[in-house]
């Protein structure tokens, strides 16, 4: 009897110190980053069979688990990972919204301080100062373009240089998680049943800090080591091996750096973006693809529609020599990206031309070859197909799209970027202040013995360019008897006779539209003639001048200003979604957070009470076992 109380005292005093060593292992690691508490976990023993029934054996520690539940740590993940995404964009989009909303960097003022140098030189065309500042302001417009695409481009390589930074702590991570994979093997076979809970909990750590960089889902095998995915399953640890992640050329742009996957097998495979969610790698894309590169094409459909339409209405203006005018600004031109992995098949070299700066868009377009010489056009932003099996040339969205030389074979693709480079590219094409075509090359007068009341208007030279060549020549419109018709006299014109007449209706011959009202009489003369002294005139100055208020882009929609207060909107709108959708996830994480602190936490109080529990049960046993020491003390003494 003795013997079996003695060793009852026996299990009870090493459960009692299991209990103390679990509840100061607990206490020393209260403030350990992803520590979850143990606890013991204590089974009778088998009882002793006795003709009075079974009799106790005392208890045994049966394993020391972590209080852990995957439920809870799995929403911890999620809205960690989903916070750190929203961060890393937020961080981003708020130097775009900070730069173009600025009064004294952005463009506004830019656009302002142009079209003021232009009304000062239709209010003054023979004015050498006045078009000189006209220049300078327009210099001061093109370099604000350059300067603000050159901040974007600054920021676009400020995320490669991230993105590359964080590929390598998410592959750092990776090999960790490895290894531990590795002496979590180990160890979980050396004590079978029974879990290596301190390194679980380094683990589980690091997954948890390796979710903040991107979004991974985590298995665990039979062995317990975990394999580690990102994207739509792409290995990044399995077992004890890790590939990791390593940035590659994007195979449409080799300016674009994207990510791409080691393979088990040798190799790297390339990322689609889109399947790259979560954490600061996928807040990172996530911006560069929807608002950095959005807001670049944006800026570069303004500068090609300032330098398209600017450039169409001065050249069909005179400048002070006499000649028509020519381009004011240099305007830029699509970009047409060939695939540097895997190359294209065929010899095809595609060319892309604006034709209507009013019908581009700012998206960009892959165009794909389905053989025969029939391509498909897919616009990016929103993936919609704008033909499909058509031979080319075709004209879509402002865009005329062209075969320049050889053929494509089936599959072969080219990425086309109307707009992405224009805002560095425009320039201003004029050095001399006399070459701004302020004045209009015609000019219309009545003839001084006209005898009725008959007005003609100034005339306007007809667009888009080339005018008519023909457009210098003098054209006399003389009125019959009676008065309800005229002859016209010119070269070029056709010397029609008998023109019906309709008081202010358009008369349009060799590239200009006149207007004559009112009542001519018979014998009346009206004359159209090159203007060969219009130094003071301003006729296509103001018609430069109203291009600034135009609703010359977004089919019409939009002027210069209000297209780039549209960009200041849309990216002043998504910093404000981002911050406050942050904010949110930041409510989210919290209370995740504290659900699962709620269960796995360390309370220092709760593991207080465990000791002076555990204290009290180690007293007892050791009690236990004096008081078996002293039957058994009694029962020798029996014996003598």
């Amino acid at each position: 009897m003795g013997t079996s109380i003695f060793n009852i005292g026996v299990t009870g005093l090493s459960a009692a110190q299991a209990g103390l060593l679990t509840t100061g292992h607990n206490i020393s690691n209260a403030t350990t980053p992803g520590f979850n508490r143990q606890q013991t976990v204590q089974s009778t023993n088998t009882p002793q069979f006795t003709g009075a029934g079974f009799l106790g054996q005392g208890t045994s520690v049966v394993t020391v688990k972590r209080i852990y539940n995957q439920f809870l740590a799995a929403q911890t993940l999620s809205a960690q990972t989903r916070l750190s995404e929203l961060n890393a964009y937020a961080d981003q989009i708020r130097q775009i919204d900070n730069m173009l909303a600025d009064s004294s960097s952005g463009l506004s003022s830019a656009l302002n301080e142009f079209f003021r140098g232009v009304h000062e030189v239709a209010a003054n065309p023979a004015s050498i100062p006045a078009r000189q500042s006209m220049l300078s302001t327009a210099q001061a417009l093109a370099g604000r373009f350059q300067s603000l695409d050159g901040r974007l481009e600054e920021i676009r390589d400020g995320v490669d240089t991230q993105l590359a930074g964080t590929i390598t702590d998410i592959n750092s991570y990776a090999t960790q998680i490895a290894e531990l994979n590795q002496r979590i093997t180990l160890a979980q076979a050396a004590g079978p049943g029974q879990p290596a809970n301190d390194l679980l909990d380094q683990r589980d750590n690091l997954i948890a800090e390796l979710n903040q960089q991107v979004r991974v889902t985590a298995v665990t095998d039979s062995d317990g080591s975990q394999n580690i995915f990102v994207g739509n399953g792409q290995a990044l640890v399995i077992g004890t091996s890790a590939f990791g992640l390593t940035t590659l050329q994007s195979g449409e742009d080799a300016s674009r750096m994207t990510v791409g996957v080691r393979l088990p097998g040798g190799g790297t495979a390339a990322l689609p973006e889109a399947m790259v969610t979560g954490g600061t790698l996928g807040g990172l894309l996530a911006f560069r693809r929807e608002s950095l590169d959005t807001a670049q094409n944006a800026l570069g459909r303004i500068a090609i529609g300032l330098a398209e339409t600017f450039n169409a209405q001065h050249r069909l203006g005179q400048d002070l020599t006499g000649a028509l005018g020519g381009d004011f600004f240099t305007a830029p031109t699509p970009q047409v990206l060939y695939p540097t992995s895997p190359l294209n098949g065929g010899t095809a070299v595609i060319g892309a031309a604006v034709v209507s700066a009013n019908s581009l868009t700012a998206s960009d377009y892959r165009l794909t070859a389905d053989g025969g010489g029939n391509y498909t056009l897919v616009r990016l932003s929103d993936n919609a197909t704008l033909f499909a099996a058509s031979a080319l040339p075709q004209t879509v969205d402002g865009l005329a799209i062209s075969l320049g030389a050889g053929a494509a074979n089936a599959g072969d693709s080219f990425l086309i970027q109307p707009t992405r480079t224009a805002a560095g590219n425009i320039a201003v094409a004029l050095t001399d202040a006399r070459s701004i075509a302020a004045a209009a090359p015609i000019r219309s007068s009545a003839s001084t013995s006209n005898t009725g009341t008959g007005a003609i208007s100034a005339g306007s030279v007809n667009g888009p360019p080339p005018v008519n060549a023909n457009l210098a020549q003098t054209v006399t419109i003389t009125f019959d008897n009676p008065p309800t018709t005229f002859d016209v006299n010119g070269v070029g014109t056709g010397n029609p006779a008998n023109v019906a007449y309709t008081a202010g209706g358009s008369i349009t011959y060799n590239g200009w539209t006149i207007q004559i009202s009112g009542t001519p009489v018979a014998g009346d003369v009206f004359t159209v003639s090159a203007n060969s002294a219009g130094v003071s005139d301003n006729r296509n100055a103001l018609l430069l001048a109203g291009l600034q208020t135009a609703k010359a882009l977004a089919g019409g929609s939009a002027s210069y200003q209000s297209a780039y207060a549209q960009i200041v909107s849309d990216v002043g709108n998504k910093a404000r979604e981002v911050q406050v959708t942050a904010t949110a996830q930041e409510n989210i994480l919290k209370q995740a957070n504290e659900a699962q602190q709620a269960l796995s936490g360390v309370n220092l109080d709760e593991e207080a009470a465990n000791l002076l529990r555990y204290q009290q049960a180690y007293q007892a046993s050791g009690k236990m076992i004096e008081i078996a020491s002293k039957l058994f003390d009694t029962l020798l003494s029996m014996g003598r």
